[in-house]
């Protein structure tokens, strides 16, 4: 990650979020998750602050994942037009190794409907549904984890 790279990776998540996400949750419910205004400022803090990752294909940004120094995963997302590609599986992957190396071995997220089922395939289990009110919207996501 570099901090030139917040802008474009800001941009990835709210195309992502209202093409990937919209199977799963209404217009109002994209629209509060992803309004088009993420503070840069705040995100490169962040990804400064965790381990984050880029995917690139050809010089483009295709994906990002972030995990923090806890073993949570706090972004995952990957251009629309690049999908079922193994870019997320990649991500994660590396981020659970380095995380490893570190002596990191328990792993958790909060995932969306959506992506629920690719992390039940990387083993991660839900423990509870959640519910995010943002703007008197209810989200619906699960916590999960992983051990190992």
């Amino acid at each position: 990650y570099k901090p030139c790279d917040c802008a474009f990776m800001a941009k990835l998540f709210y195309d992502t979020v209202h093409t990937i996400n919209a199977k799963d949750y209404t217009d109002e419910q994209l629209n509060v998750w992803a309004r088009g205004n993420v503070n840069l400022e705040v995100w490169n803090r962040s990804f400064l602050a965790h381990n984050t990752l880029v995917a690139e294909i050809d010089g483009e940004i295709v994906g990002f994942a972030d995990m923090d120094h806890t073993g949570y995963l706090d972004k995952l997302y990957v251009h629309m037009d690049f999908q079922r590609k193994g870019i997320a599986t990649a991500l994660v992957n590396e981020l659970e190794r380095c995380a490893r190396r570190a002596g990191i071995c328990n792993f958790s997220t909060y995932a969306s409907i959506t992506a629920k089922p690719f992390f039940e395939k990387l083993g991660y289990i839900v423990l509870a549904e959640n519910k995010v009110i943002r703007n008197g919207i209810t989200l619906v996501n699960y916590k999960m984890d992983k051990n190992g």
